[in-house]
């Protein structure tokens, strides 16, 4: 099988970028095509390569992930996705870079298997959510950031759905909950986005959190 998914990993820990490298080489779908040291070079690299995602360390020097991410974002949004690399899940590096545009966030600790599934989980456009761990993040929050003025325009039904995104929930699962099709719940969806001018799912429910539209 000829590699389809190319990774580039972003660490400023050589040890971590070469066991990253390391744990997805025999991967026959995976090919990484790229390392960077820091944040800066993690977008000169997305540059040269363009990866289809970038496993990205929240905590670099001269410029960091969460800058890197945004930067990605912006200049490749069709193209490149983000997995942000953390120790803690509740590290606030991991809320901004998950609103910088990030698709989702992994533990250095994370399995072999578990990283690999996340990399095909964003390559194939989904976001990687963990419902737990973003309300965990926002539990111990301090005081909330003034709400987006989109949340006042959504109507019931898209706030209803917001609710069940950040509950986890596929759009499929959704459909079944509220007996409406697929495409209804996209198109709330797609509504929910625009209206709180995010690009996905998880930039959504990160933003519902921080104002407090949702409460943990």
């Amino acid at each position: 099988m000829n590699p389809n998914i190319s990774v580039l990993v972003a660490d400023d820990e050589p040890m971590i970028r070469h066991g990253l490298a390391a744990i997805l080489a025999p991967e026959p779908d995976i090919a990484v095509v790229g390392e960077a040291g820091d944040g800066a070079e993690a977008v000169s690299a997305t540059g040269r390569h363009l990866p289809d995602v970038v496993l990205m360390d929240v905590r670099m020097p001269r410029v960091d992930g969460i800058e890197a991410t945004r930067t990605i974002t912006a200049r490749w949004p069709d193209r490149v996705k983000v997995l942000v690399l953390t120790t803690f899940a509740d590290d606030d590096y991991v809320t901004r870079a998950m609103l910088a545009g990030a698709s989702g966030f992994l533990l250095k600790r994370a399995s072999g298997e578990e990283i690999t599934q996340a990399i095909r989980t964003v390559h194939g456009g989904e976001s990687l959510l963990f419902p737990a761990k973003v309300r965990a993040m926002f539990g111990s929050a301090g005081a909330a950031h003034e709400a987006h003025p989109g949340f006042g325009r959504l109507t019931a039904r898209e706030a209803e759905i917001l609710t069940l995104v950040a509950e986890g929930l596929s759009n499929a699962e959704i459909a079944r909950r509220l007996y409406v099709s697929v495409e209804t719940v996209k198109t709330h969806v797609a509504s929910v986005l625009t209206k709180l001018e995010v690009r996905d799912r998880t930039q959504a429910v990160v933003r519902a959190y921080r104002d407090r539209f949702i409460t943990p």
